[in-house]
């Protein structure tokens, strides 16, 4: 395993590989790249036209066969790991049904709207600029899934098994994980935040827990995560340890009558103190209390920025 945190294209097994970007923050998510002999999968495309190419580059320059990319999978909905879907659209992309339909749902000139109005949006814009403003959302056209699944489905590249597991709806509706068992490697998506909070825009959180608990269970050596530096099962541990802690505390400032942004402020995270990201709280806040009142609704990404500007004006960056 790499035991630094560089930008670039690290191997995590013989013909398997995981494309970086520190520092993981908003954004910056990973990839990764399987090869056998000429047969390729992407896993995964990056936020912007610019970091895709870039990416591409890269593995072309690093595996010959990466000259072609054969299928992609898109592991979730979310852009930062599917708007350069335009730069191999000639390959087979898949995604679960669930985050095809996400998709399409918020396309990457939505987002360059909203960067463009962040100046006029107040202490939320300023911190939605903070965010997303490095990115260039200009010229990206959604290129969707051509083939869905449900559930599971097993893809071989040339002679390897590569196991699609659908473990939302959780951070997203459709979150999936890409398994390869001979070689005990897992690209877990957005399923693992390494050294980061996680975000949960869909829920339930008792479903991450349920996806951590499906990661336990495999026979893992190496994870490579949607965002952070590369991974053990550890870190799923971890993250576990994490949502169960919040499900507790959520329970007793829930019957207290807090807001999820009122119960972020009063949390002691020592353990969990170095990880980025930490007005994520609000949003995992919300998201638990919806399952404690029995709602289903998903939480409003807007009102969630809005909820975060907050805390981060009340706590500090």
């Amino acid at each position: 395993m790499t035991s630094t945190y560089e930008k670039g294209l690290h191997p995590v097994g013989d013909g398997l590989y995981a494309y970086l970007q520190p520092d993981g923050g908003w954004g910056w998510s990973n990839a990764g790249l399987v090869v056998d002999g000429e047969a390729t999968l992407l896993i995964d495309t990056l936020f912007d036209l610019r970091l895709t190419e870039e990416m591409l580059a890269t593995m072309r320059s690093a595996v010959p066969a990466a000259a072609q990319i054969d299928t992609v999978l898109n592991t979730h909905a979310n852009g930062d790991h599917c708007y350069g879907n335009q730069l191999v659209a000639g390959a087979r992309i898949v995604a679960s049904e669930r985050t095809a339909a996400e998709m399409a749902e918020l396309p990457a000139a939505a987002m360059a709207a909203l960067v463009a109005q962040a100046p006029e949006m107040g202490e939320t814009g300023a911190f939605f600029e903070r965010c997303f403003g490095s990115f260039d959302f200009e010229g990206i056209e959604a290129v969707l899934p051509g083939e869905t699944f449900s559930g599971e489905l097993t893809l071989h590249v040339g002679s390897r098994e590569v196991r699609m597991l659908e473990v939302g709806p959780a951070h997203t509706r459709g979150d999936t994980l890409a398994y390869l068992p001979g070689e005990r490697v897992l690209y877990s998506g957005d399923i693992l935040f390494n050294e980061a909070h996680p975000i949960a825009w869909a829920g339930p959180v008792s479903n991450w827990i349920a996806a951590c608990d499906r990661i336990l269970a495999l026979d893992v050596e190496v994870i490579v995560p949607g965002h952070g530096p590369l991974a053990e099962p550890a870190a799923v541990e971890e993250l576990k340890a994490y949502f169960e802690y919040l499900y507790e505390r959520a329970r007793a400032l829930h019957a207290e009558g807090m807001t999820p942004l009122q119960a972020a402020l009063t949390l002691e995270l020592d353990r969990w103190a170095r990880w980025g990201e930490r007005e994520r709280l609000v949003v995992n806040l919300a998201a638990i209390y919806a399952e404690l009142d029995g709602s289903a609704e998903p939480v409003n990404p807007l009102q969630a920025f809005a909820e975060m500007a907050a805390f981060t004006a009340a706590a500090g960056p």
